[in-house]
């Protein structure tokens, strides 16, 4: 680890990656560096590439971090992460991605995670992504998320995609029982010709589900953003999912929503709301003395926080 490998990994957790209760860095493929306590365990997997974390019943306000940076060129990583959480357990998770490429070839990291959430099992999941670099190669992410929800449960993913990511197809897969309830925050932003796709997979299974998704993104330059969500409910359960993005210059944002009630007392709502910025907001601020890129520049950082 350098301290171009230390600015990354702060790009990525926002803090100290070991001041946390448990964490598992990984650079280029291989482990680098592990911790874990009596209550929270990361395994090598033997049969594949990843690791499992197992966090016992009960276990109270845990910190796992498991970040993945990418510094080589050329490089294709794939890692098969799988979150254990145990019964009534309440645990935050930060994970995510910083590829910094200063060369000619395309570095891809395709990050799956699978989390198995217990009874009355509580989860806080944050995972940032961003590239850096000045080579010509790009830096392309896929995570893969995929929940399961037992009776009870709840759980919140807050994902950021914070600069500088070529390419990136972005799926989440949601089943949850009873009364479990999942909330997802979502917020990208592109700019230069940078794609990015996201898909939201949810099923709602047992009564009184629930789920809230909420996408906020911001398309500049010749950028393009996709955002489709396919929700069903299969029995009484609850969804609200909204969309509002704000598109620059030759930016596109195409947003594709899909809701099936599947039972009479399925309940499920999808707004979508693109534009540019207002035009009152921008006058405001100039007002102040700003220049008309910073007030744009204040505008997007509000909106994406």
């Amino acid at each position: 680890m350098n301290k171009e490998d230390e600015t990354l990994l702060r790009e990525v957790i926002g803090e100290d990656v070991t001041s946390s209760d448990s964490y598992n860095i990984r650079k280029n493929g291989k482990l680098v560096e592990r911790k874990v306590n009596p209550n929270i365990n990361i395994v090598t997997k033997e049969d594949n590439s990843g690791i499992d974390i197992y966090v016992k019943e009960n276990t109270l306000f845990g910190t796992v971090n498991i970040p993945v940076i990418i510094t080589e060129s050329g490089l294709t990583d794939v890692v098969y992460n799988d979150f254990h959480i145990g019964k009534n357990a309440n645990i935050i998770i930060v994970a995510g991605c910083g590829i910094t490429n200063n060369g000619h070839w395309d570095a891809r990291h395709d990050g799956i995670h699978r989390f198995y959430l217990e009874e009355g099992a509580k989860v806080k999941y944050i995972e940032r992504h961003c590239g850096l670099g000045v080579g010509d190669g790009k830096r392309i992410l896929n995570p893969v998320t995929e929940i399961n929800m037992k009776k009870a449960s709840y759980m919140v993913m807050d994902t950021t995609q914070i600069k500088g990511v070529d390419d990136t197809i972005r799926t989440t897969k949601a089943n949850l029982e009873s009364d479990a309830t999942l909330i997802v925050t979502e917020k990208i932003l592109t700019s230069k010709d940078q794609v990015a796709k996201t898909n939201f997979i949810v099923e709602l299974n047992g009564e009184n589900a629930s789920t809230h998704v909420t996408s906020r993104s911001v398309a500049t330059e010749k950028s393009y953003q996709e955002f489709v969500s396919n929700v069903t409910g299969n029995t009484k359960s609850y969804a609200h999912v909204e969309c509002d993005a704000i598109i620059k210059e030759e930016g596109q944002v195409k947003a594709v929503p899909e809701i099936f009630a599947k039972n009479v007392e399925a309940n499920l709502v999808h707004e979508a709301a693109i534009g540019k910025i207002a035009g009152e907001q921008l006058m405001k601020l100039m007002s102040l003395g700003l220049t008309e890129k910073e007030a744009e520049e204040v505008i997007i950082e509000g909106f994406l926080k």
